[in-house]
């Protein structure tokens, strides 16, 4: 089987794409199905029933990702669109997307001491709440390990996906800023998403989160680096 697919570089490719347009398909009739956590469920157990090596679907699968620098850049276009309110609440907005970041490294750190992380795990996590294409060079940069950062950041991505929602319910968050940038700030693109879903004023304020948040991360984590 591997021998097979691995001749077929386009293998990876399809299967990613066809499994989550699939979840796309289920998540219109369904509802609260997220598409991205359906499809890293499916493909495991397609690669764990079938036994076909990680690197064969990887071969295809890989070239999905260089669409992800492009795809963050494009989400300046609802920032764009609502350009005046990122003029009227710059303050509000910078400050915001400032405390968002030391709070995430912040809770890095504190996890690493008590539970006795090692320095190279510790510089793994540390980028989970940005944009994979920054967090990947930025995790390299002080000798992380690439595979737990790509864990970390598509399962902080996730969740706040999954949570976005009843978190801002819970905390009686009703602004449409103050969720966007909540929202960008904490899970990046997969989070932003759902922030679109939301509204507009949600979308393009969450992707500037992105943005902003993934500069002051690269500046702040030299802060944060040898702590541990």
């Amino acid at each position: 089987m591997n021998n097979i697919l691995a001749e077929n570089v386009y293998f990876g490719v399809i299967l990613s794409i066809g499994v989550y347009l699939l979840g796309e398909a289920i998540n219109k009739k369904v509802k609260q199905l997220n598409p991205f956590l359906f499809s890293i469920l499916v493909i495991i157990a397609v690669l764990l029933v079938f036994n076909i090596d990680y690197e064969v679907y990887n071969s295809g699968a890989k070239y999905i990702s260089y669409l992800l620098t492009p795809a963050t850049v494009c989400l300046a276009i609802p920032l764009y669109r609502r350009i005046y309110v990122l003029k009227t609440h710059l303050k509000e907005i910078l400050i915001g997307i400032c405390t968002g970041v030391f709070a995430s490294m912040g809770s890095i750190f504190v996890m690493a001491y008590l539970f006795s992380i090692s320095h190279t795990e510790y510089v793994s996590l540390l980028p989970k709440s940005i944009t994979m294409a920054i967090g990947l060079g930025l995790s390299t940069e002080y000798g992380g390990v690439e595979t737990i950062t790509i864990v970390a950041i598509t399962i902080t991505g996730i969740l706040g996906n999954l949570t976005a929602e009843g978190v801002l319910k819970l905390f009686r968050i009703n602004n449409p800023v103050a969720k966007g940038l909540a929202i960008g700030t904490a899970s990046h693109a997969i989070g932003t998403t759902k922030a679109m879903e939301l509204g507009e004023t949600e979308g393009a304020m969450s992707s500037l989160a992105i943005a902003v948040a993934g500069v002051l991360t690269v500046i702040v984590a030299s802060l944060f680096v040898n702590l541990i």
